[in-house]
């Protein structure tokens, strides 16, 4: 066990899964000389040559080509975007290939292909390098969606992912990549695809987020304890498949809902959670559902990025509208 950052956790995985499964391949821009634009398939290269770890041209839609053809062919590739920003060249082989595969062939192919993206922002870098889309993915039939937010679950959820017979969006969120360490253990155990983790229980209101946001949730719910108001904090950690089960057995207990993400308001997966929520468990609520989120905006540019990004105090104000407007 080591206490090592989400990148690291990232990296581990990658390292046991292909020492283990010589399927295992991973190619993209940097991924091989460079380790990647922010190392995480560093050493991956000297350990298992070139036929494994494949520098790409600058095309990602040849990246996600690729990747599509090695899977279905029997191998288990990981396709690395260097951002998620700069995945759309490569969607008319994801999003009509890739997610379709099994469906096209009645099973007789699979595509067991991860894609690998950081995104979301808070690293001063410009808009493409900063977004956080992922609801246009978890609305494409075929894919998994998944966005770890501790080096555990990053360990955990990429072998689960690598392992997965059908293809898998992994989004991980930068701004966390060295700030967030913990124990890992690298014994080759996967966590479920399909969980959300309870990270924190409470009485009085449930808040689900995911990602980076995760950091800020926590803060804000350990500042609302010293004020009275207990948080129970939910990591979506899938956002597809989504684990609705934990979210309404944690809505029994505290009758109020806060989702908190870094993405666009307009469309984003916090209404989608609130949409079932609205449809199964009105009856169980003592608030209106609440939402802070980022703006309906293109992410600015560093100088106005904190406006954009959702701060503690966001969290704070908006948890406490729900407790004390709605007693």
């Amino acid at each position: 066990m080591a206490e090592i950052t989400l990148v690291e956790a990232v990296n581990l995985a990658l390292h046991y899964e292909m020492e283990h499964d010589t399927n295992v391949v991973v190619l993209g821009e940097d991924v091989g000389d460079n380790g990647g634009v922010f190392r995480a398939t560093v050493g991956l290269k000297e350990k298992f040559g070139l036929r494994r770890v494949i520098d790409s041209p600058l095309a990602e839609a040849l990246i996600g080509g690729v990747a599509v053809g090695m899977a279905s062919q029997g191998l288990r590739p990981i396709a690395e975007f260097q951002f998620q920003g700069f995945v759309f060249p490569a969607m008319e082989h994801l999003m009509c290939h890739a997610a379709r595969m099994r469906n096209r062939t009645r099973g007789r192919l699979t595509c067991p292909a991860v894609f690998r993206a950081p995104f979301g922002g808070g690293i001063h870098a410009p808009e493409h390098h900063s977004e956080s889309v992922e609801a246009l993915f978890a609305h494409i039939p075929g894919f998994k969606v998944v966005i770890p937010s501790s080096p555990q679950r990053a360990y955990g959820l990429l072998l689960a992912a690598i392992r997965s017979n059908d293809p898998v969006m992994f989004f991980e969120p930068k701004r966390i990549y060295r700030t967030v360490k913990s124990n890992v253990i690298d014994n080759g155990e996967a966590l479920p695809l399909d969980t959300c983790f309870t990270l924190r229980k409470g009485r009085d209101i449930t808040l689900v987020t995911w990602g980076a946001c995760v950091v800020e949730s926590l803060q804000a719910a350990n500042a609302l304890s010293s004020q009275g108001i207990e948080v129970e904090v939910i990591d979506v950690a899938s956002i597809k498949p989504l684990d609705m089960d934990t979210i309404l057995k944690s809505l029994d207990k505290t009758g109020r809902l806060l989702v908190v993400h870094e993405a666009s308001r307009s469309g984003g997966v916090g209404a989608e959670i609130m949409a079932r929520v609205a449809e199964t468990a009105m009856c169980t609520l003592k608030a209106p559902l609440k939402r802070v989120t980022g703006m309906d905006t293109v992410m600015p540019y560093y100088r106005n990025e904190d406006y954009f990004m959702i701060q503690e105090q966001d969290i704070i104000h908006a948890a406490r509208e729900l407790v004390e407007g709605w007693k």
